[in-house]
């Protein structure tokens, strides 16, 4: 059976960046099937404490089910030794976006290269950009990023998915790192983030594969015994945490993806010393990592929930232990893999039917250069393929309480600044002003963001940006900080207009595609192009259908339908529009064979 090849695309790729490299080679992702309506949110907020299991679900400290939804984001484990992307943006601007969007927890894979005093590189401090990362070693940059993510409401899995950096080890060990250092180095982790619950658990080691064994009874390629090894050693320094155990690639003679064949838990379970704190781990990909059988078969994808259930959906269905779909992801360019992805969700089972009572899950990735997936976010970095994103939007669920970031002493972040507001604008300058926060210790300082990026920190409640282009709009927001580096959540944002003239006109126009129809409904997505010379602050799209369609669902817009008659008007994060540009949203409507109706934009 075919496999994916030795330490994949994705990995040879972006072990080969450096601290140069501010863009990544460009790909186009194709249009795709099928997107869904934003899951409910009327779930209660839950995850505080550690976290424990209860047959198929995992549960907090209150005994609260709660499903981890989330996204990888990988670099610790390559020669930059820190996550990608800080060469271009803000660490916790990057954090901030990935809760905006509805991920509730973060996959951290690392090397065992980082417990060697590594010192990051591909990290950005212009402007202001991550500016207390500077002169720390990769360990303590995890840290700062574990805190944050902690003190919003994010919950860290770390994942030892490297012995170095150098490339993915079939076993858990190599003649460079033995099994003595990897358990060292993991029992290092589990007293490093011993007290911060925003750490809820360890993946022992990323996608064994041949000649990994499970259940085999050899000391030496047994994976299943290694994890009981490894996890007891976790368990005896902080037994409140949750142990992660990927699969093996082949049992009994039957293959599948590297890390995704758990078939043998059936009669060889992992036996760890605390009882409620396992996990299984599997991993599932699509036509752009490697072929498979299964997507050749004639009756696809109707054939991929056997397939699941055969190698690790029945450990869940049989009430063993909970699930968790540690990797899966694809560029979407073929048809089978959209097929193939709508599919997988469809499995995962919808939050809005099944609430955590599901499969819990991190998509791969949200780095845009992994090489045969591709990412949430587009090549700048910055944009998000509102498209991929879109198909797992029944399954995210909601996020989880703040405060478990620190790993001690003060976590409570200081409350959201209120009251932003413009007091002036020139042709190049916007002053803005807020009210003063408050915190337990105090508030120390203030950041201000310019869009995504951190332009200054001060410590009054005023600022003045300079250098600004004329005629031009700008959207701010500031963030609260206190002296143990706890951070408020964001403001609610401004827009400011510099004077004089920067190109002055703006207009927009839409257009729409169906991107996939099954007869009794459809998907269309639709991309909004502002044709003007300055940017946009807000667009609005009105049409009305040929036929008796309804939509029963839209992302990244907000909508309102009377009769026939629809309006969507822009998201919080994409009503600005820089000239030239696009950005887009999308829909579920029933029934389908809708035709193309005439598109109405106005841009603000």
């Amino acid at each position: 059976m075919r496999h994916p090849p030795s330490f994949r695309v994705r990995r040879a790729l972006v072990a080969l960046l450096t601290a140069a490299l501010a863009a990544v080679v460009p790909f186009t992702v194709a249009v795709p099937a099928r997107a869904a309506a934003a899951p409910s949110n009327a779930a209660a907020v839950s995850g505080a404490g550690y976290w424990h299991t209860d047959g198929r679900r995992i549960v907090d400290a209150q005994n609260q089910p709660v499903r981890m939804a989330g996204i990888n984001w990988f670099g610790f484990e390559t020669s930059n030794y820190v996550a990608h992307g800080l060469w271009s943006r803000d660490y916790k601007s990057m954090i901030d976006q990935m809760k905006t969007l509805g991920y509730n927890t973060i996959r951290l894979p690392y090397s065992d290269d980082i417990f060697k005093g590594t010192q990051p590189n591909g990290i950005s401090y212009a402007n202001g950009l991550n500016a207390d990362l500077q002169g720390l070693n990769s360990l303590q940059v995890m840290d700062k990023i574990v805190g944050y993510a902690g003190s919003i409401g994010l919950k860290v899995v770390l994942d030892r998915h490297r012995p170095d950096s150098s490339a993915q080890s079939a076993l858990w060990y190599t003649s460079a790192v033995p099994e003595t250092t990897w358990i060292a180095n993991l029992k290092a982790l589990a007293s490093r983030y011993q007290g911060s619950t925003a750490v809820i658990g360890i993946d022992l080691h990323n996608e064994p594969h041949d000649p990994a064994c499970w259940g085999c009874g050899d000391t030496n390629t047994d994976w299943r015994l290694a994890a009981e090894r490894a996890g007891n050693a976790v368990l005896s320094v902080n037994s409140s945490l949750l142990i992660f155990v990927e699969g093996v690639q082949t049992v009994n003679g039957q293959s599948t993806w590297w890390g995704g064949n758990l078939s043998g838990v059936a009669t060889a379970p992992v036996r760890l010393s605390v009882a409620n704190r396992l996990v299984y781990s599997a991993h599932d990909y699509a036509t752009s990592v490697a072929q498979q059988p299964w997507f050749s078969d004639p009756s696809f994808p109707a054939n991929m929930p056997a397939v699941w259930d055969k190698y690790w959906g029945y450990i869940f269905k049989q009430n063993i232990a909970p699930v968790w779909l540690g990797e899966f992801g694809t560029t979407l360019q073929s048809t089978v893999d959209q097929k193939w992805l709508a599919a997988l969700v469809d499995y995962l089972r919808p939050t809005s039917t099944y609430g955590a009572d599901s499969f819990n899950w991190t998509f791969w990735s949200w780095n845009p250069n992994s090489g045969d997936t591709g990412g949430i976010l587009k090549d700048d970095w910055q944009t998000v393929d509102t498209v991929k994103d879109g198909y797992l939007a029944t399954v995210k669920a909601p996020g989880f309480s703040g405060g478990g970031g620190g790993g001690g002493g003060d976590t409570t972040a200081p409350s959201t600044p209120t009251g932003l507001a413009v007091t002036g604008t020139t042709a190049s300058t916007v002053s803005l002003s807020w009210k003063a926060s408050t915190d337990d210790t105090g508030v120390t300082g203030y950041d201000v963001y310019r869009g995504t990026a951190k332009v200054d920190q001060v410590t009054g409640t005023s600022f003045t940006d300079t250098g600004l282009t004329a005629g031009t709009s700008y959207d701010y927001t500031v963030r609260a900080r206190d002296a143990a580096g706890n951070t408020s959540p964001a403001s609610a944002s401004v827009t400011a207009t510099t004077t004089g003239t920067g190109g002055g006109s703006s207009g927009c126009k839409a257009t729409y595609k169906v991107s996939s129809d099954w007869g009794s409904g459809f998907n269309a997505d639709v991309t909004v192009t502002n044709t003007g010379s300055s940017a946009t602050k807000s667009w609005q799209v009105t049409w009305e259908w040929p036929g008796n369609q309804t939509i029963s669902g839209m992302w990244n817009a907000s909508y309102s339908q009377v009769g026939k008659a629809v309006t969507a008007s822009n998201a919080d994060h994409n009503g600005a529009i820089a000239a030239g540009a696009s950005t887009g949203f999308g829909f579920s409507a029933a029934p389908g064979g809708a035709g193309t109706p005439v598109l109405s934009c106005r841009a603000g």
